[in-house]
């Protein structure tokens, strides 16, 4: 088994989820995160064990530390440019809450909710250049309390983040790092004639902000 030296980009009770994990596996080295300034979870750990931070916002391949085998998104909401994306040995895997290709997009779990979807879950994807269109790595289903849709559909998605997909995605990150650090590299193209993208829920224009980003970074070298 092969040792992991790991950088975390992330924020909030999930970031320092996969902090804690990562400091649970032995053969993970956690040599740098990224995260917001006034982060209370993942900043705030990471500095009590004098691990570096990068403010979120100034990561790029110049501010993130040399020799990494591989990059962690764990509710990141920076975009890792090309060759920061490149920078890793290894590359960056992300979590995302939903069966990718299905619900792309910053409230996949609230559009599985309001499209009445039965069945939803997490995927472990590796980052390229598009809003979570990288290969699928690892995927597991979880279903929809049909209750659920007739709740108010932000309300419905932290329940079934908390009691379901959180620990899901805690799960299948574990395994990825588990089979990465034996060698074992799983990539599976996402199948685009079945792919969504819905636009983040806290916007209320009828535009889509987060394909706006991508075309002002996808060509970016940070």
């Amino acid at each position: 088994m092969k040792k992991l030296r790991v950088f975390i980009s992330g924020q909030k009770y999930f970031g320092e989820q996969v902090f804690s994990l990562c400091q649970k596996l032995d053969f993970v080295e956690i040599v740098g995160v990224c995260a917001p300034i006034d982060d209370k979870y993942i900043g705030k750990t990471a500095r009590k064990f004098n691990i570096p931070v990068v403010p979120a916002g100034a990561l790029n391949a110049d501010t993130m530390p040399d020799n990494v085998d591989i990059g962690i998104t764990a509710h990141s909401f920076d975009y890792i440019g090309v060759r920061t994306r490149y920078k890793p040995n290894i590359g960056w895997i992300g979590y995302h809450p939903s069966l990718l290709p299905r619900h792309r997009g910053r409230s996949s779990i609230e559009w599985a909710i309001k499209m009445r979807d039965a069945i939803t879950g997490g995927t472990v994807f590796w980052l390229n250049a598009g809003i979570d269109r990288g290969d699928i790595a690892y995927q597991e289903i979880c279903f929809i309390d049909p209750k659920m849709y007739s709740m108010d559909s932000k309300k419905a998605a932290k329940l079934l983040w908390e009691h379901e997909l959180q620990e899901l995605g805690l799960k299948l990150i574990r395994q990825a790092l588990i089979d990465i650090s034996n060698g074992v590299i799983i990539k599976k193209p996402q199948r685009k004639e079945f792919s969504t993208f819905e636009p983040s829920t806290d916007v209320k224009d009828v535009f889509k902000p987060d394909l706006l980003m991508l075309e002002q970074y996808a060509s970016g070298s940070k």
